[in-house]
């Protein structure tokens, strides 16, 4: 994700996004995205995803917290449903299972 007209397209789509945040600078969010791009192939071929590099697009991720009403957090995984955040996870707390779980 490299600019907010994708945000907005997020928040307008009707179904689900998922929303990935990660500093290219930490340990532990380096971790957690790897961890969960392995399981990747776990998510439904259609179910658009974004990977958020929040230490270059700050800006974004500041948006994300107003918009949709989470604290900042990275790593951090949402999953969107018609413009509204369903589930948000960080840190040690990211599990697609859980993510998978939530998608109707």
């Amino acid at each position: 994700m490299e600019s907010t007209e994708q945000l907005n397209g997020i928040k307008q789509k009707q179904g689900y996004s998922i929303i990935f945040k990660h500093s290219t600078r930490c340990s532990i969010s380096l971790m957690a995205k790897r961890r969960f791009e392995m399981d990747r192939d776990d998510l439904p071929e259609n179910l658009p995803l974004y990977f958020l590099d929040l230490i270059k697009f700050r800006d974004i991720s500041n948006q994300i917290v107003q918009d949709f009403h989470v604290h900042h957090e990275s790593p951090q995984l949402l999953v969107i449903k018609d413009g509204e955040c369903i589930l948000d996870q960080s840190h040690s707390s990211i599990s697609l299972e859980e993510a998978l779980s939530v998608l109707g």
